[in-house]
């Protein structure tokens, strides 16, 4: 039968994912590996170009549109020197990958502050923001999901099903930029237990964390309980109840790391939604980062800033979802095969 295949991968027994796994040779999982690496690489390129082309397109004078319509001649034409404009556009894209490369970003328009440094200062703000929200929601949401397969199993439970798949489906239509302002509005300007803005110590990160993980969490809520729902109806599940394996064994030791690839894969997605979604978060709170930054940098007309944030944002959102496939392909080496 198809489904004895699949004995709980906490047990000694080979199942449908580590038969594949030895089936896998080290050639194919090379060449799975460099197929990856080489979507990356292109990847990169395509963005490095379109980074560059951004200034580029820009209806008008950049550089005027930054310095305003009152701005001397001789200010606008030094400026345009100082930044590489006035060189053909070959000889810009060749220059500004070569900077690139070498981690320069170019100088603020207003400021004059290296690009790099702004990105330097402000990542980490950003990052920390993404990574604890991708956490509390695995952390929450995994459970959560797992409770409600077993809860729902056989179709048990109507009302908790309604219940669940309501209120996620509701969680994750909602923008996280409306979670901020009524978190804001209720635990900081209603009842005060936060602050409204700004980054002044580990309870600042409540509300932008939460602001940022009630959506992904109900979402890898929803894909946990499909991935219950889908190893309960297996026959190693049915084979461990009739043997009377302690529930808490079976859900934890067999079930769980069986159902971890979807909600890993999607989790992996979801970080990189996290860093884009923060934009908005950021901007509500006054939250350092940046997200911040860039809200500033367009307003401003600082083009230099957004194009570098843009930049590192992309690169970041490809390396992410490098990882996440490199991932899937060791927790699930039958991707390996299908693309092989």
């Amino acid at each position: 039968m198809a489904g004895t295949s699949r004995p709980p991968a906490g047990g000694r027994l080979l199942t449908g994912r580590t038969l594949s796994g030895r089936m896998l040779s080290g050639r194919a999982r090379g060449a799975f590996v460099l197929r990856h690496l080489a979507r990356f690489v292109i990847s990169l390129v395509v963005l490095l170009v379109a980074s560059f082309a951004m200034i580029h397109l820009i209806p008008g004078d950049p550089v005027r549109a930054s310095l305003g319509p009152a701005a001397p001649v001789e200010l606008i034409a030094a400026r345009r020197a100082a930044l590489g404009l006035d060189q053909p556009i070959l000889s810009q894209l060749v220059s500004y990958v070569r900077n690139v490369l070498g981690g320069e970003f170019g100088t603020s328009f207003l400021s004059g502050e290296p690009v790099g440094r702004v990105i330097a200062e402000r990542l980490p703000n950003t990052l920390a923001l993404a990574l604890l929200a991708t956490v509390v929601a695995l952390l929450v949401a995994v459970p959560l999901g797992m409770w409600a397969g077993v809860r729902t199993e056989n179709g048990r439970n109507r009302g908790t099903e309604a219940t669940f798949t309501s209120a996620t489906g509701t969680a994750v239509a909602v923008p996280e930029f409306l979670y901020s302002i009524a978190l804001v509005t209720v635990f900081a300007i209603g009842l005060g237990w936060f602050s409204p803005a700004g980054k002044s110590g580990p309870a600042s990160y409540v509300l932008p964390i939460l602001s940022l993980a009630i959506a992904p969490t109900a979402m890898i809520a929803r894909i946990s309980r499909v991935e219950t729902l889908r190893e309960l109806g297996t026959d190693y599940v049915r084979l461990a109840r009739a043997k009377r394996l302690p529930a808490a064994r079976l859900y934890v030791r067999h079930v769980l790391p069986n159902t971890l690839t979807a909600t890993l894969t999607v989790g992996g997605l979801l970080l990189t939604g996290l860093i884009a979604g923060s934009v908005l978060v950021e901007y509500v709170f006054a939250w350092p980062g940046l997200g911040l930054r860039i809200v500033e940098s367009i307003t401003q007309k600082d083009y230099p800033v957004a194009q570098g944030v843009i930049l590192v944002y992309g690169a970041i959102v490809l390396a992410v979802n490098l990882l996440v496939d490199l991932l899937l392909g060791v927790l699930d080496p039958t991707s390996a095969l299908k693309e092989s």
